[in-house]
């Protein structure tokens, strides 16, 4: 899920085709780049791909510098050649130097650009290098695609708040469980399950209500997926009262931070290094937008929030949702009650259905509230 849609190449001029090719070879590096944006470059000479490159992992190559790489591999000369990158190119040293620089050593003539970089440390610094030193330099080629592609970096540069997608399952009926006193079961196929860890891979954090993890003991970790080596997500608890168990996975499994956002200070000195607790607020109900400008303010760009109810409501009604996964078994739970929720949820909370996919005999549904990037 949450794949990105390449558009036809029908009407495309020529310089739309070689942009659109960086954009499919962007996609190598899903996953495994974060905070980082996806990027590919291209490089064409007389009319023809002469070498290619992506950001495949964080602190690996960038897309420009693989693509100068891949033409150095082949003896090929770059010399008066066009490079096609969906991302204005750096000017500043990271953990890679500036890559408009690398282009300048190369013997690039011309650079066309998907995308303008909104990082505050970069914020037209490419554009500016490459025009003083007189490469021609051509902007907006398939901007909206680009900026679609790497949406959640975009939208964290510019509005310091994680973009936020809900993850609910029910059954047929719209149920999540049903007899409390029992063991939790899941009831979405292997392959629904599958997409689940996917939205995990694509997201920096895990969100749960600390009633979730009393009743289902989840680990919040992605399992199958190479996500390369970035971080894994963070897993945060809203947890105002400290009701956590010491011996839960979150608390004692190390394979990745977990957050516990608090309305006092509780004695931490039992918790484990990878254990952190956060005042936000002193208030009962901690508010949503007070969570998403912390996680804002530590770089977090996509959160998850996977539960329970009562988690996803509040986020509902906040209005801070971007987008939503809601995938619903045909399978019945048995018993007459049980908690309940339905798209209806969703639909009065603005947001949209834009997708339905069938998987074996699970319908999931994606649904939007807004334009990420507006």
């Amino acid at each position: 899920m949450n794949e990105y849609r390449f558009a036809d190449m029908e009407s495309m001029d020529i310089e739309e085709s070689f942009m659109l090719q960086a954009l499919k070879i962007a996609q190598l590096g899903k996953w495994k780049v974060m905070p980082n944006p996806l990027v590919g470059c291209v490089i064409e000479k007389d009319g023809e791909i002469i070498a290619k490159g992506w950001h495949d992992h964080i602190g690996g190559l960038h897309a420009e510098q693989m693509a100068i790489a891949d033409a150095e591999k082949k003896g090929i000369s770059l010399q008066g050649a066009t490079a096609y990158i969906t991302l204005e190119p750096c000017n500043h040293f990271g953990r890679t130097p500036p890559c408009t620089e690398a282009l300048l050593w190369a013997g690039i003539k011309k650079v066309v650009i998907g995308a303008l970089d909104p990082n505050p440390t970069v914020r037209g610094g490419g554009l500016e290098m490459l025009q003083n030193e007189k490469f021609e330099v051509k902007t907006g080629v398939l901007e909206e695609s680009c900026e679609k592609q790497m949406e959640t970096f975009m939208y964290w540069c510019k509005n310091r708040r994680p973009i936020v997608t809900l993850k609910a399952a029910t059954d047929i009926n719209g149920r999540i469980d049903v007899d409390k006193d029992k063991p939790a079961r899941r009831f979405s196929s292997d392959e629904s399950l599958q997409i689940a860890h996917e939205l995990r891979a694509n997201s920096m954090a895990i969100l749960v209500g600390v009633n979730t993890v009393i009743r289902d003991n989840p680990e919040l970790t992605v399992r199958g997926l190479n996500i390369g080596p970035r971080e894994p997500p963070i897993r945060v608890v809203i947890d105002p009262n400290n009701r956590i168990p010491t011996n839960c996975h979150l608390m004692e499994s190390e394979v990745a931070p977990t957050l516990l956002i608090q309305n006092k200070h509780f004695d931490s000195k039992k918790d484990k290094k990878h254990v952190e607790r956060v005042v936000i607020s002193e208030s009962k109900k901690i508010e949503v937008s007070k969570i998403l400008d912390m996680l804002g303010d530590r770089k977090i760009q996509s959160l998850l929030v996977e539960g329970g109810k009562d988690t996803w409501i509040r986020f509902l009604e906040s209005g801070l949702v971007n987008r939503a996964h809601l995938c619903v078994s045909n399978l019945e739970l048995e018993g007459d009650v049980g908690e309940r929720f339905d798209c209806n949820y969703l639909l009065e909370n603005k947001l949209k259905k834009i997708a339905t996919r069938k998987i074996n005999n699970d319908e999931i549904t994606i649904w939007e509230k807004y334009n990420t990037l507006n």
